[in-house]
């Protein structure tokens, strides 16, 4: 789906609400700017959004990370088999 930007006097563009929305792009979102022959291509800094919310976050007690990654993924392979 194509959508369209206009680049301000400043060189400023406004990212279509659609495009935001969909990247979760909020103000003050880093986004890191490459050129790719004559492309412009923008990208949400991932790295940026994991190290602001690194510590912020606490498990309740007796909760370990592999008990919240097997109740978002799923039993592992290596998981033993409950009977």
């Amino acid at each position: 789906m194509a959508m369209e930007a206009t680049v301000a006097e400043r060189g400023q563009i406004t990212l279509p609400k659609a495009v935001r929305d969909a990247l979760g792009l909020t103000k003050g979102t880093l986004l890191k700017v490459e050129l790719e022959g004559g492309r412009i291509i923008l990208r949400k800094n991932v790295d940026d959004a994991i190290s602001r919310a690194r510590g912020r976050f606490k498990l309740p007690e007796g909760v370990s990370t592999d008990d919240v990654m097997r109740e978002l993924r799923g039993r592992a392979p290596s998981d033993p088999v409950d009977e």
